[in-house]
This record gives structure tokens, sequence and C-alpha cells, in this order.
């Protein structure tokens, strides 16, 4: 320390020598160590731009592994290490300053024990009076430095705002104490220190520019769905529903041996369910453990009169926890990417099947993630392509095997169902039904071609219904109005634009479905036989890399067979397209038949296929238990 004493004192000598005033010598000597310490202030930017660089590797580590706190941990120590970021290097700065004014305030008593400049040496906590004004203005220069730094230092700009205000005010507090016991010249050392940060940390931004390492679209993708999960259930819980959840949970958790559980996101899944679960009431005497994200699930109501469910509403966060501590033989979801985001397989039993059962008929390459299904033990194919193009996604993947059960699909039982029972009661419509049912992706039809087709249409002697996707509706709320106004003058015996999604009388009584890759059109066309024409807006493709499975996906190869097809630039023809489509009815509905047959399994008993799968493994797994316990 009495070597840095002496350099310190030496260098004051020369500031004084150049100005022959203490006061701007010191803000010379300031000056002069922060020239001096650029380098290392550069080693230190470096080291901010690579936390900030690497920041969405971490963020998609924590998307992945919400909840699991170890597991987060440790994959950010092997980013840190890969990347070689220190995170004590940006302190670096702040011990050095902390160095040079212990070695200060030993320069400062020289220069007041020999007479030179007492007022250099007026300490606030001794002097009082007017020299409290020198905390006051270390503070400020504190806070000046901290509301600086937030937005121009590329670490600090990217930390969350109540960080940012915990340091600033750590800080400006530092600053004031500071202040109030240490010499004056050594505050205004403080005071010039904090201000000359600033510019030079615009010079390192010019040195080192941040832009040119981090990707901050990516940065700002990953922190908002990383927000999103943190957010999970905020704005929806209750007091009351917090207490019913905890109760929930720990009850879920108070029975013993449970078989099978299903889990659902929102009360509209139980409908993927319904078939399987209604042959499981009726053919079994097994508990039904029914998991919901929704507190007013329909579920609920169900288990009034059916004593084998048993449900329990958990909210999104906690269900990351019970997840992690699944103690049943089997989990029937139809979520997709178990273990790829924060559903994870159970941390408690290595030996849970996890069966997958599908909400939409189509295939599993394309509007999926890459890797959605590969955590499943067991997947309800709806067909015959699905069985396919999960062997050639397990062959290119070079992922497990997992057991592929012919099922079917139990919504589209219920649709067939309930068409042929509505048959008899639906008069024929003294106009011909078109029901316009978009998928809400990015320029479907509303916000593409609508005006287009009602140009070509109304006017033509039909009945044109336009029915939003439900999430449209609720996402676009200026977009629907705006529409409605459009078409407000339009007679309601030429065009309905449909807002109440309750029912699905229009479907079942439209001649006709124009979307454009919404899952309605096999939902319509396969429980009515009668044709879809597809609108050819940009495809929805959430797996970027489809094609590595050779198979083409069925979203694409079953328009030309169930309906045909118009491009955006033959729209002006549409009218023409629907007058041939109703001249072929008759054909229209034989092929439709075929191609349902060969595309759907066990149409009619997909309850029955995935019921006698779920039982017999149960079945299996206790006699396996009873035999190892024996």
């Amino acid at each position: 320390m009495h070597y840095l004493e002496m350099a310190l004192g030496y260098l004051m000598d020369v500031c004084y020598c150049i100005s022959n005033n203490y006061w701007i010598s010191i803000i010379l000597f300031t000056a002069i160590t922060k020239v001096l310490l650029l380098p290392l202030t550069l080693w230190c930017q470096k080291n901010c731009i690579i936390m900030v660089k690497i920041m969405p590797l971490v963020n998609k580590v924590k998307i992945q592994h919400f909840g699991d706190e170890d597991t987060i941990a440790e994959k950010q120590r092997e980013i840190f290490k890969k990347e070689h970021y220190h995170p004590l290097l940006s302190l670096i700065p702040l011990a050095v300053q902390v160095v040079i004014l212990m070695g200060l305030v030993a320069v400062i008593h020289q220069i007041t024990d020999t007479g030179k400049n007492e007022a250099l040496g007026i300490i606030p906590a001794k002097n009082g009076g007017w020299s409290y004004l020198w905390p006051v203005l270390a503070g400020l220069s504190a806070w000046i430095l901290g509301y600086a730094q937030n937005k121009i230092n590329p670490l600090q700009k990217e930390q969350s705002r109540l960080s940012q205000e915990f340091t600033n005010w750590i800080s400006i507090l530092l600053s004031f104490f500071l202040g109030i016991y240490v010499a004056a010249g050594v505050i205004l050392y403080w005071i010039c220190s904090n201000l000359m940060t600033i510019p030079l940390q615009w010079l390192c931004n010019i040195l080192i520019p941040p832009k040119k390492y981090v990707d901050y679209d990516l940065l700002a993708s990953t922190r908002k769905e990383l927000d999103h999960l943190k957010n999970m259930g905020a704005n929806v819980q209750t007091k009351e529903l917090k207490k019913r959840e905890k109760a929930d949970y720990k009850r879920f958790f108070s029975i013993a041996n449970k078989h099978l559980v299903f889990y659902s996101e929102a009360s509209g899944f139980y409908k993927y369910y319904q078939a399987v679960i209604e042959y499981l009431l009726s053919h079994s005497t097994m508990t039904i453990h029914y998991i919901t994200n929704d507190p007013n699930d329909q579920i609920f109501e169900l288990a009034k009169t059916q004593s084998k469910i048993k449900p329990y509403y958990i909210g999104q966060k906690r269900m990351i926890t019970l997840m992690m501590k699944m103690d049943a033989d089997m989990v029937v979801m139809t979520t997709p990417d178990l273990d790829n985001f924060y559903i994870k397989r159970s941390y408690v039993r290595k030996d849970v099947e996890y069966v997958y059962i599908d909400h939409a008929i189509c295939s599993i390459h394309l509007t999926v993630r890459e890797g959605a299904y590969d955590h499943f033990d067991t997947f309800l194919c709806v067909g015959p392509n699905q069985v396919q193009e999960l062997r050639e996604s397990e062959k290119v993947y070079g992922t497990r095997k997992k057991n592929l059960i012919p099922c079917g699909y139990g919504l589209l039982d219920n649709l067939v169902d309930k068409y042929e029972k509505s048959k008899d009661k639906q008069n024929e419509n003294p106009k011909k039904r078109i029901l316009i049912a978009p998928s809400w992706q990015e320029a479907n039809i509303l916000d593409s071609c609508l005006d287009q087709i009602l140009s070509g249409l109304l006017g033509k002697g039909y009945l044109i219904i336009v029915r939003p996707h439900p999430e449209y509706k609720k996402r676009y709320v200026a977009k629907m109005n705006a529409m409605i106004e459009r078409y407000k003058d339009i007679s309601k015996d030429e065009l309905i634009i449909e807002t109440d999604f309750s029912s699905n009388v229009t479907i079942f009584t439209a001649d006709l479905v124009i979307t454009d890759w919404s899952g309605i059109a096999y939902e319509f066309s396969f429980s009515t036989l009668k044709p879809t024409l597809f609108i050819n807006t940009p495809m929805k493709i959430t797996n970027k890399n489809y094609k590595k499975i050779s198979l083409e996906p069925i979203d694409i190869s079953l328009r030309k067979k169930i309906g045909i097809e118009i491009d955006l630039d033959k729209i002006d023809h549409i009218a023409d397209a629907v007058s041939d489509i109703f001249s072929k009815k008759d054909e229209f509905h034989d092929r439709i038949s075929q191609v349902r047959s060969d595309t759907i399994f066990n149409l009619g008993h997909s309850g029955e296929a995935a019921g006698k799968y779920i039982v017999s493994q149960i079945i299996k797994k206790d006699s396996i238990r009873k035999q190892s316990n024996s």
C-alpha cells in the first residue's frame, strides 16, 4: 500500500505542476487514472458483451428446464465455461477504484497536513454546515451514472428493471455515506470518477460495439418467451383459486398407487379424451385422475356424476413441480414437447409411461417443433401416415422406438355420430350454404382475400357464413369490428358473420367449407363427406426441417383428395370453382368416404382401441409390480 501511495502522490504532484490548483489537480488525476485503466475497462467491456451474447442461450436453458433450478445452474455453468465468461470480472473496475480511493485518502491527508489546502480535508461528519453538500453531490453523481449506465452499458441495460433500480440505489447510498465520512478531496475524486465513466462507456461502445456481437432480436424473443413462463397464471389466480390449487395439489399426492392420469391444459381439450374416457368408465373399474389447468373445466361437472373421475385444478406454474414429482403408472396427454420445455417427465419414477393423444388429423413433422414427440413412450396414432412418419423420424434422428398404437381420432368419431343423428332433422337448405372458416395464422383468409371471395360469391344465390377462428376473434378485436362494420348492410339471407362458437350447427349444415390451412377442413369433410375448397395462403410451417422426413405431410396431400385448391392470384374465379364442386357432389362423397377409410384408424371405435391398450398396460404394470414385491 505504501508504494501505491507513493505512486499516487507522484501523479498528484504532476497534476499540481500542470494546474497549480489542488481541486483541478484532483480532476486531472481522475482523468489520467481513467486513461491508464482503459485497457482494463475494454477487457471488462468484452466480458459484458460475452454475457449479453450468451443471454439467449441462458434464456433457452431456463425455458427448456423451467422449474428445475439445479439443472439450470449446471447448464449455465457449462455455457459460461464454454464462452469464457467470468461473472466477477465486471467488479474489477470497482475494486480498482476502491484501491485508488484508499491510496488517495493518504495523499489528501499529506496535502492537508502540510497546510497547503486545508479545504481538501473537510469531512462533513466532523465539520457539518455547508460541507454536507458534498455527500449530496456524490449521491447525485451516482444517480446520473446509474441512469446513463442503464441506457448505454451493454450488460446493465439488459438487466431487469428491479435489478437496475437495486444497483442504482446501492451506488447512490454508498456514494452518499462515503461523502459524509471522507475528506472533500476524496469526494471530489469519487464524483469525477462517476461522471467520467459515462463518456468512457460511450468510447468503449465505439471501440467494441455490442451490436457487432449480440443478436438482439434473438435475445428479445427468448426473453419474451421466458417472461411468459414466469407470468403463467399470474393474471387469473385469485386468492380463492390459489387456495383451491394448494388443496388439490395436496390431495393428488395424498393418494398412493395411482394408475392413470390425464393432463389437460383447458376445458376445450376434454373432447380429445372423451371417447377413451367414456370407454374406460364403461369397461373398467379404474380410477381416472384428471389434472387440468382450467379451474372451470367441464370435467368438474362430469365428476359429480362419475365417481371414478377424480379431478384436480393445478395452475400452469405449479403443474411444473407436479409433473416432476409424478408418481402414476401412466400419464395421458395431448400436449407435445414433453421434456423439451417446462413439462418434464417424472424425476421420482423412471417407469411412468407417457402416452400422447393427437388433437388433429395431421402429420407429425410439419406443424409441431422438431423432436416434439421424442420423449413419449407411446403414441396413439390417428392413421397409417403417423405410424410411417414416426418410424421414419426415429430412423432419421436416431431416437428410441415408441409404442405406436393404431387408434383413430375420437373427436371425429363424435362428430360423425352427431352428424348422422342430426341428418334426419335437417331440412334441405333452400340455399346452398358456404362456410368460410379460416385459421388464425399470419396471412389467413380474413387478412388476405376475404373481400375478393365475398365479391365473387355474394349475389349468386348462396348463404355465406363467415366463422373466424376463436383465437382470431380474441386477438384481433379491431379487425373483427372493422369486418363486421364493412358488411353490416348485407342481408342476413346472404351473409352471416358468426361470433358464437359454442355450437357446431353451422359446420354440420354447410354444403361447402372454404378454408386455408385450418384443421376444420378434415373434421368437416370426414364427418359430412362433403368437399372443402382450400385457399393457398402461405403455409404454416412450425418445423423448418420437416423435409428431413421424406414423406409428404398429409396436411398438404389431403387437400387435393377431399376438395380443390385455389391460388391467391386465381381468387377472381372462385365462383366457377364453387359451381364446379357442387356439380360433382356425389363424386366427392364417394371419394372422401374412401380417403377417410384410408386415412383414419378404427373409425367409430377409437375410444375402444385406446381404452383397451390403456387397460392392458395398467394390468401388465400392476402384475409386474406384484411379482417384484412377492
